[in-house]
């Protein structure tokens, strides 16, 4: 019975022993993931920092103090300020950190949390670069207060082991009724710039349509002009045949002959045309004599204005 005891106790030992080892080598080996590293202390005291891997301490001396992240993180810092011009606006700032290699310790005890002291530069120094501005520069100058923004942070968080890598200007936000009076006067500028477009169209279509009647007028005259020159010119060739045609008969007979010719065509076309109007000329030879005065008048008149053409 004493030696089932015994061998019991013994067991029990080794098992105690076997779970102290286990314990013990947990305590003395850890281990570090990619993109963060362990701050290790001694006694409260900063000992060394731990980076990705496996990695040993010494139980019940050394402990973790904390596991900063390498990544690239982001803020954002919304600043409400007032513009040179008195319009209140929003400026929302994007600042990218993230802790510098070698300098964890720095960052783990010489801040104990990096945003406030971020929001505080930003704040600082949006609100100088924006009150000195009107709501327009501060639109055009974006780039110029990121680039503010970006030169103070990099100057003073470096110091507490923090590496600034961007902190755009995401948007500029004016008050609602700000906003409103903005977009009236775009829409009012868009109108003006459609009308004014509009304006400039219709210029140059009466424009185009007066030089387009112009050139049709002057064709047109020509026109006239031309074919009055060919009824002279085919009233001279057919004076020329019938006098060969009848050598004794005078100028005057000839034209007599030419004229009632014309005025029997005339009333022969006008017979034939479905819904023609009747027309009353002079039907006495005396009335033929003064109707082909007139035409020889008018056709006088009409060489003359083509000549001069």
């Amino acid at each position: 019975m004493d030696n089932l005891i015994s061998t019991v106790l013994n067991w029990v030992g080794i098992i105690v022993a076997g779970l102290f080892v286990l314990l013990l080598l947990k305590m003395t080996f850890f281990t570090v993931s990619n993109q963060t590293v362990k701050i290790i202390e001694r006694f409260g005291k900063y000992k060394k920092t731990a980076r990705a891997g496996l990695n040993i301490k010494i139980p019940l001396v050394d402990s973790v103090r904390a596991t900063p992240s390498l990544q690239v993180l982001q803020h954002v810092v919304t600043v409400d300020t007032i513009t040179k011009d008195k319009v209140s606006v929003k400026v929302a700032v994007a600042v990218q950190y993230q802790v510098i290699e070698g300098q964890e310790a720095d960052a783990v005890y010489k801040l104990s949390n990096p945003e406030p002291q971020i929001e505080t530069f930003v704040f600082d120094v949006v609100r100088s670069q924006v009150t000195t501005q009107t709501l327009d520069e501060v639109f055009n100058s974006k780039s110029d207060i990121a680039n503010a923004v970006n030169n103070e942070l990099t100057a003073d968080m470096a110091a507490f082991g923090y590496r600034i890598l961007r902190s755009p200007v995401t948007e500029i936000d004016p008050e609602a009724s700000v906003k409103q009076a903005m977009n009236k006067i775009n829409a009012a500028q868009r109108e003006r710039e459609a009308a004014t477009a509009q304006g400039e169209a219709e210029k140059t279509l009466r424009v185009l349509q007066a030089e387009g009647q112009r050139d049709s007028d002057k064709l047109k005259g020509e026109g006239i002009a031309l074919q009055r020159a060919e009824i002279v010119k085919g009233l001279t060739n057919s004076i020329e045949e019938l006098k060969k045609s009848y050598p004794g008969a005078s100028e005057e007979a000839i034209m007599n002959m030419l004229m009632m010719n014309q005025w029997l065509e005339a009333l022969t076309a006008i017979g034939a045309k479905s819904g023609a109007t009747t027309i009353f000329v002079p039907a006495s030879p005396q009335g033929m004599t003064d109707f082909r005065q007139q035409i020889m008048e008018g056709l006088v008149g009409s060489v003359k204005g083509a000549a001069k053409s």
